[in-house]
């Protein structure tokens, strides 16, 4: 598989790049439709994403904000990805109350998964074994090749049927609530913004290895990268 790869110096200036990416996406979709839908990943590298975002141009009134996944705590828990895309993003534009479609996850994970899988079936108007066509994802890759929620060896990769479920992830002190491969695949544009060292080794195996999502989940979808040089130095070391 090839892969459309931007690299830049650090992290500020892959989100950066990465923000500017997604904007003309959603005015595209904009351009068509009467709203655009865009899905958000947490952890630490999307702040500088976000940010960049909020100082954009869009329509806020006419789109839709989801997640890719979501740690199960109250939205106020600083680990949660609703309070990063809040901080960030959300409240720093004008956008609908309604709009925001965030993962209720203080109801616990396995509720959170249904009632989320829910939502987006009504939202988008999905009909038994249809996918939502999210217009911009935006995910990230953490140092073993997951991305989402979904974990190497993870039995939900299997799952193409499903929106959203439940996952257990032993090294990581929450339950989460993760979107599944099937809407991931059916997004009509996502990026991917990896930063760091200790992601290098991985993304040079998701780039280089063949196609196996069971063992590096990032590998699903086909996504546009957007890495910093120190998470691209194996694959400048094997170019």
């Amino acid at each position: 598989m090839r892969y459309e790869v931007h690299t830049y110096p650090d992290l500020k200036a892959a989100a950066v790049a990465c923000a500017d990416a997604f904007v003309p996406w959603i005015e595209e979709a904009l351009a068509t439709r009467a709203y655009a839908t865009v899905a958000l990943s947490g952890g630490s590298s999307p702040k500088q994403m976000f940010a960049r975002l909020a100082e954009s141009k869009l329509d806020w009134s006419r789109i839709h904000v989801f997640w890719v996944d979501e740690r199960a705590v109250p939205p106020t828990d600083p680990a949660s990805n609703y309070k990063l895309a809040a901080e960030w993003l959300l409240t720093r534009v004008k956008i609908p109350e309604g709009n925001v479609h965030r993962i209720r996850a203080e109801l616990g994970a396995e509720t959170a998964a249904r009632t989320y899988s829910q939502e987006i079936r009504e939202f988008f108007g999905l009909r038994t074994g249809e996918m939502p066509e999210f217009d911009a994802m935006q995910r990230g890759m953490g140092p073993e090749a997951h991305t989402a929620s979904l974990f190497p060896g993870q039995p939900l990769i299997a799952d193409r049927a499903g929106i959203a479920a439940a996952v257990e992830v032993p090294a990581t002190p929450h339950g989460r609530i993760t979107l599944l491969p099937g809407p991931l695949v059916a997004a009509r544009r996502t990026v991917m913004l990896v930063s760091g060292a200790d992601k290098a080794e991985s993304l040079r195996a998701v780039f280089e290895a063949p196609v196996d999502p069971m063992k590096y989940p990032a590998q699903l979808g086909a996504p546009v990268w957007f890495v910093d040089e120190p998470a691209a130095a194996s694959l400048k070391a094997g170019a």
